[in-house]
């Protein structure tokens, strides 16, 4: 107990102060899964509902390999991120390894499967009439597509928070791609990791608890957003 008191006590002296080395390592940590994040949003979105409105051979393989790829282990995903990124890899010539780059790339990865399995479900608890409906109206296909996401916004809201909280939190990926290097591309999850092997418990408490309130005040703002939208329905 003295242990996880003297953690606390440490996160709240870190925050008091400002430490500009933790407030680097929370702003990067943000960065780096939030434009992830939205990365996988954009890739997320229309394959989920490509899946949800399309009938095609292989179709239902295609499901249950999205729906495996959202407990994709992140150790395997910056295995093959790390392989493609090496100077021998086929686009080492990008010299992005070890940067975050590579590591919003991975995270991305991690987080697409995630968007588009939720999206999917999202729109595929649409009242099929509302498709019709609006087919009915002359809508083409884009309009069709922004008909439908309007109509689940709320299920969206629910992958975009679920995408963010699959990669703010993941070690693995992040520390095989970027190298947990000191002001380039240590994030908390790496930090904490590092922390911990060097026997600094009380300092990897107080990152884990930075952690888990800059997860928490994402998901609340978008918490926020999904019921406040919610309740005007």
């Amino acid at each position: 107990m003295d242990l996880i008191w003297d953690g606390l006590v440490k996160a709240v002296e870190i925050l008091i102060n400002l430490d500009p080395e933790v407030l680097e390592v929370c702003w990067l940590t943000l960065k780096v899964s939030g434009i992830a994040t939205l990365i996988s949003v954009m890739i997320g979105v229309p394959l989920g509902c490509i899946l949800a409105l399309s009938r095609f051979p292989g179709r239902n393989f295609l499901v249950s390999l999205t729906n495996l790829g959202m407990g994709l282990p992140p150790v395997v995903v910056g295995l093959w991120v790390s392989i493609f990124l090496w100077r021998s890899g086929p686009f080492g010539s990008l010299g992005i390894i070890y940067t975050p780059a590579a590591m919003i790339i991975a995270q991305a990865v991690i987080a697409s499967p995630i968007v588009i399995s939720f999206t999917l479900a999202a729109i595929q608890q649409i009242n099929p009439r509302l498709r019709l409906q609006l087919l009915a109206l002359g809508a083409n296909r884009a309009q069709l597509f922004w008909g439908l996401i309007k109509e689940a916004r709320l299920g969206l809201l629910a992958a975009v928070m679920a995408g963010f909280g699959g990669v703010v939190s993941e070690v693995g990926a992040s520390m095989m791609v970027g190298g947990n290097i000191k002001g380039m591309t240590r994030v908390l999850t790496t930090a904490t990791v590092m922390e911990v092997s060097k026997g600094n418990f009380d300092v990897a408490i107080a990152l884990s608890v930075i952690l888990l309130l800059l997860a928490y005040g994402v998901t609340a703002l978008l918490t926020t957003l999904q019921q406040w939208r919610s309740s005007y329905e």
